[in-house]
C-alpha cells in the first residue's frame, strides 16, 4: 500500500479531497453535472508553534471545522440546496446584509463553528459530568469518572446511531464510503477508474469518524485523573482538557494511518466499526465525484 496524506470530506451532493496545500471539491450539479472547484488550504497548522505534536492536531481540528462548514455551505449552493436563495430573507437578513455586506459569509460560517463547539462540547463533555452527578452518593470520587465515561460513550453512540438513520444524512454517507474507496484505490496504486474503486473498502483508517473514536476514549481515560465530587470544577476542567485531548486523538490517528503493526490493526477496529454507521456503499455517480476531486488534486499536487 501507498500512503498519502490526501484526505477527504463528503458534503451535499459531493466529495472534497484534500491534498498538503489545496484542496478540490467535486458537486454533481442540478443539470447532472459535475462542477470541480479548487481552492488554496490555509490554515494554523502551516507554520509557527502549530506544527509542533499535540498543537498541530489542535489546529488541525479547528481548521477542519472552519472550511469544512465553509465546503458545505459552498456544496449546497453548487447542488442548487441553498434554502436562503429560496426564501424571502427576514428583517434581521436584511440587516446583517445591510450592515455586513461581503463579510456576512464569513460571519455565518464563524457563528456555525461556534455553535457546533458549543453543541458538541456540551453534549459529550459536559452533559455526562451533570448526568454522573446523579451518582455522586453511590459511587466515590474516582469511580465518578468510570460513570461518565459509560454515559459519554452511551450518548456518542446513540447519536451516530440516531444520525444514521436520517433519511437526509443516508446520502451524505453514501458519498462519505465514495471518498473513502476511491483513497483506498489510490493507495493500491490502481488506475482511479468505477470499475476499480468500486470493490475497495469502504473503510479507513484516518477518518474522521475514528478521531471523533479517539477523542471519546482518550478523554475517558484523561478524565479519570479528575478527582473532585465538584459539579463546576469537574466542568472547568474537563473544558480546558479537549484542545489537549484533540491534540493527543491527532496524533494517534497520525500514527495509525502511518502504520500496519498488529496494534494499530487492534485500535483502528472500533473506529472500522463505527464507520460501518457512517459510511455506506455509494452509487457509480458518487463514486465518479469522488474520483474527479481526487483527480482535481493530483493535477496540482502529483507528488
Amino acid at each position: 500500500m501507498k500512503r498519502t496524506k490526501i484526505g477527504g470530506q463528503a458534503v451535499i451532493e459531493g466529495v472534497m479531497m484534500r491534498g498538503k496545500h489545496m484542496y478540490a471539491m467535486a458537486v454533481r450539479n442540478p443539470e447532472g453535472g459535475l462542477t470541480i472547484e479548487k481552492n488554496e488550504w490555509k490554515g494554523l497548522g502551516v507554520k509557527g508553534p502549530f506544527r509542533l505534536p499535540i498543537l498541530r492536531g489542535i489546529a488541525a481540528f479547528l481548521d477542519s471545522l472552519v472550511t469544512g462548514t465553509k465546503i458545505l455551505m459552498r456544496s449546497a449552493q453548487i447542488a442548487g440546496e441553498d434554502w436562503a436563495d429560496a426564501a424571502e430573507p427576514t428583517k434581521f437578513e436584511k440587516f446583517l446584509q445591510e450592515k455586513l455586506g461581503d463579510k456576512i459569509n464569513d460571519v455565518l460560517i464563524y457563528t456555525s463553528v461556534c455553535i457546533s463547539l458549543v453543541l458538541g462540547i456540551g453534549l459529550f463533555f459536559l452533559l455526562p459530568v451533570w448526568l454522573g452527578s446523579f451518582f455522586r452518593t453511590f459511587v466515590p470520587v474516582w469511580a465518578l469518572g468510570i460513570v461518565e465515561a459509560v454515559i459519554r460513550i452511551a450518548i456518542f453512540l446513540g447519536y451516530l446511531f440516531a444520525i444514521s438513520r436520517m433519511k437526509e444524512i443516508q446520502r451524505v454517507f453514501q458519498y462519505h464510503g465514495a471518498e473513502h474507496k476511491t483513497i483506498n484505490c489510490f493507495e493500491s496504486e490502481k488506475e482511479l477508474t468505477v470499475e476499480n474503486v468500486r470493490p475497495c473498502s469502504r473503510l479507513h483508517k484516518r477518518c474522521g469518524t475514528s478521531f471523533l473514536f479517539f477523542v471519546i476514549i482518550i478523554s475517558c481515560i484523561v478524565f479519570l485523573f479528575v478527582q473532585t465530587d465538584s459539579v463546576l470544577s469537574r466542568m472547568l476542567i474537563k473544558l480546558c482538557l479537549v484542545p489537549f485531548i484533540a491534540g493527543i486523538s491527532y496524533e494517534v490517528i497520525r500514527w495509525a494511518g502511518d502504520s500496519e503493526n498488529p496494534l494499530v490493526a487492534a485500535v483502528s477496529k472500533p473506529g472500522f466499526c463505527l464507520q460501518m454507521l457512517t459510511t455506506a456503499e455509494p452509487a457509480d455517480d458518487q463514486i465518479e465525484a469522488a474520483i474527479a476531486a481526487m483527480k482535481g488534486v493530483l493535477e496540482d499536487e502529483p507528488e
